[in-house]
């Protein structure tokens, strides 16, 4: 059975930082699969923050994140993370970890991803 179990999440003040991790059981990161990071703020739709795609496919962060946001994997420790700089009020959100075999897709689409975390939150205050 397939775990992702996100981390990290919490309350901070705008132009903060904070570190997601998203650890998996059952499910091995491969070179072949696609992990990623959504986000789904109250009243609004989910959608893709930050998403690694196989092999030379260029990585997707969402024009809102670009240069603040960074998603990296330990392959050794079966852990994504998403490493979140200069926080804004507009990031509050519940973040949720995943992964899958899907083909890429910009932006991604949720249905090409298998499996996911049930979310840690993430708040930031003005």
């Amino acid at each position: 059975q397939v775990e992702l179990v996100e981390s990290g999440g919490g309350s901070v003040q705008a132009g903060g930082s904070l570190r997601l991790s998203c650890a998996a059981s059952g499910y091995t990161y491969r070179y072949n699969s696609i992990v990623g990071w959504f986000r789904q703020a109250p009243g609004k739709e989910r959608e893709g923050v930050a998403v690694r795609y196989p092999g030379p496919t260029p990585t997707y962060y969402a024009d809102s994140v670009k240069g603040r946001f960074t998603i990296s994997q330990d392959n050794s420790k079966n852990v994504v993370y998403l490493q979140m700089s200069g926080l804004k009020p507009e990031d509050t959100a519940m973040y949720y970890c995943a992964a899958g075999y899907g083909g890429p897709s910009y932006p991604p689409r949720r249905e090409r991803f298998n499996y996911w975390g049930q979310g840690t939150q993430v708040t930031v205050s003005s």
